[in-house]
């Protein structure tokens, strides 16, 4: 007995390029106007007459003849939108009314806006007269004819998708019937003898609701897809083949199964294509939804006019792996077959919010939600990706409020937080954030992530003091690698609040190494948001790509130098490359800005060695004149000492000094 051929197992990329190269797009259809929103046009359209078809005013005014000029003049008819302006002349020295839209009189060749007239004040019995205030030139204000549309013109073409100003081009044309592709029939059907309808109240052993009828069939109406339902079947080969001829006689476009086409005894969806059509693959090297098969089944008409072709997709019957090949294959597949010019799934590139482990094995498509942030960590805007939590297969609550799918390759390593990945979009994106409450469990929501933004900003105009932390790195602006000095500030400046007065980090931002990125961002913290302390991390060095203290120099009004001593002497204990360091340090207007190395470790050193003083500096930055040493002694309270004397003393250590702060000194 010869054993069975291996399957071939595609790439998620082949496999798409196979179903798009198999299926043929649906012959064109006339439909009323009222029905071709969301459909593509199958024909040129041409305009049938001018627009505007006779020359129109553009304001509210006075029809004129432009060489009158200013002047009083007698209204001698009126031209409003709607009438036809016919039997209507305006000679030399007279003016008609027109109003926007309205049509031209003969004779008149310009129009003078009511806001440069005034009116003449006269008897009721007499005609009326107007004060023309400004000189105007010919063909002001009037829109001449075809100046919009011309006759003939192509106002659309064959392959455009029909959105709401495209319906307004057509109406303006006078299309009432217009050409489209049609969007495909699409009939949905579940396989499995444990599947149960949803409206099981009591599930008996071995029964589950089947869900992902419901699901496919809510997500082929949201392509705008006649859908029909039908139903569930057992496994059984003869019932399935019965089903599928009810399908063919139905006139459906695209067969979705989901379950059936793994590699079960009772699996009959997969033979069942063969039997009937072309299996054209049946496994798909991806995760989830690798067992994943795609077919084209031939039906014969009744009229033998005309062979249909029904494209059979056999989807998982894990409801995560049957909605992500739905995504993946099916979407392009309704796409192509209405018309779309480019089918492929719509895709952005976003930053993970946080780290993702990736599978060694297969490349993995994993549900995400991404939304737009003003600050993805680079000062910029930008797309950011948070992961829907733990990923299984059968686990569906792993895609809910999923808006993308996100592009992962198989490494089997984790991708740090800041990493930018592809990201097809699945559904609208403009909706991420707005829900503010949820059930699902876990800490990595990211509805909570929203509520700790917002109190971080409450609390920021609480805090005494409002840090931001700069980190200065091609490596992390690249998303080559991760952000590890930011992270650790972060913490180090939390961890000391009390210490510092009260401190929060209330904004954080990456930028590469580069001047003019450094100096907008932390001009726009000091000048406009105005932070009270700033730190940069990183590019204090010695390459050429090091030119943070430059940028920094370029902007600081006052040096802060032994900020940057005590920092020197500090990081010399560590190691003695710390003398490599061209840090610099200032104040700007009433911020503090200090250089600090990139090394996480570095960081929390040199916090450690400023906070002391750090607390103190800041206050009076601030314009707390009377702040001082909590050791200090005023001057007018000090005891009288001579100060060779006390100097004298210190050195040969015959005296202590614990009494006053470094000013007495």
């Amino acid at each position: 007995m010869m054993a069975a051929t291996k399957p071939t197992l595609l790439s998620a990329e082949e496999a798409l390029e196979i179903v798009l190269r198999v299926i043929q797009r649906l012959p064109p259809v006339t439909v009323p106007l009222h029905d071709a929103l969301g459909k593509v046009l199958a024909e040129d359209i041409r305009a049938g007459d001018p627009l505007p078809p006779f020359p129109a005013s553009i304001k509210d005014g006075y029809a004129v003849v432009a060489s009158d000029g200013p002047g009083e003049y007698p209204v001698v008819a009126e031209a409003r939108a709607g009438s036809d302006g016919i039997g209507v002349t305006v000679t030399p020295g007279t003016v008609a009314y027109v109003t926007t839209g309205g049509p031209i009189p003969d004779g008149a060749d310009a129009v003078v806006q009511v806001e440069d007239t005034e009116q003449v004040p006269g008897h009721s019995h007499e005609s009326k007269r107007v004060r023309i205030l400004v000189q105007t030139s010919k063909g002001v204000d009037i829109r001449p004819v075809g100046c919009d549309i011309e006759k003939d013109d192509v106002v659309l073409i064959s392959g455009q998708r029909i959105g709401a100003a495209e319906i307004g081009v057509l109406a303006t044309v006078g299309r009432t019937m217009v050409k489209v592709y049609p969007t495909p029939k699409i009939g949905v059907l579940s396989t499995g003898d444990e599947l149960v309808e949803p409206t099981t109240g009591c599930l008996s052993r071995g029964q589950i609701r089947d869900s992902n009828r419901a699901m496919i069939m809510a997500a082929s109406l949201q392509h705008h897809c006649e859908v029909s339902d039908f139903g569930i079947t057992r496994d059984d080969e003869e019932g399935l083949e019965k089903i599928i001829d009810t399908v063919i006689s139905a006139g459906i476009d695209i067969l979705l199964t989901s379950g059936g086409v793994s590699m079960g005894d009772k699996d009959f969806v997969k033979p069942l294509f063969h039997k009937r059509g072309t299996v054209h693959f049946s496994k798909v090297w991806m995760k989830p939804g690798k067992p994943l098969t795609f077919a084209e089944i031939n039906s014969e008409p009744a009229d033998k006019m005309r062979m249909k072709k029904l494209f059979a997709f056999g989807l998982p019957g894990n409801p995560v792996s049957c909605l992500v090949c739905f995504h993946l294959f099916v979407v392009p597949t309704i796409h192509f077959l209405a018309g779309w010019a480019d089918p492929l799934p719509f895709r952005v590139q976003a930053r993970l919010l946080q780290p993702v482990k990736t599978d060694p094995v297969r490349p993995e498509f994993h549900s995400a939600i991404v939304r737009w942030e003003l600050n993805k960590g680079l000062g910029i805007p930008g797309f950011v990706a948070e992961s829907t939590g733990h990923q299984r297969s059968s686990k569906i609550l792993s895609m809910k409020s999923a808006n993308a799918l996100l592009e992962l390759p198989a490494t089997g390593s984790v991708m740090p937080a800041g990493t930018s990945v592809s990201a097809i979009i699945i559904s609208d994106i403009s909706t991420a954030a707005i829900s503010k409450t949820s059930s699902s469990p876990g800490p990595a929501s990211h509805i909570e992530r929203f509520r700790t933004q917002e109190l971080s900003v409450a609390e920021s105009h609480n805090a005494e003091f409002r840090v931001a932390i700069l980190t200065v790195s091609d490596t992390v602006a690249s998303g080559a690698g991760p952000d590890r000095s930011g992270p650790r500030a972060v913490s180090v400046v939390t961890s000391c609040s009390e210490r510092l007065g009260g401190a929060k980090v209330v904004s954080t931002a990456v930028v590469p190494d580069d001047v003019s990125k450094i100096k907008d961002v932390l001009q726009r913290w000091s000048d406009i948001e105005n932070m009270d302390l700033i730190l940069t991390l990183g590019g204090t060095g010695f390459t050429p790509r090091d030119v943070t203290p430059e940028a920094t120099k370029e902007l600081i009004e006052k040096e802060t130098p032994g900020l940057l001593l005590v920092m020197m002497q500090e990081s010399l204990k560590v190691t003695p490359f710390a003398m490599l360091s061209r840090a610099a340090a200032g104040i700007r207007g009433s911020t503090l800005i200090i250089n600090m190395p990139g090394n996480p470790n570095a960081v929390a050193e040199c916090m450690e060695a400023l906070l002391p003083a750090l607390k103190h500096g800041l206050k009076q930055i601030k314009g707390d004149k009377r702040e001082k040493h909590p050791q200090h002694v005023a001057h007018a309270q000090a005891a009288s000492m001579d100060t060779w004397e006390h100097s004298h003393k210190l050195a040969y250590g015959s005296g202590k000094d614990s009494s006053g702060c470094s000013c007495c000194h």
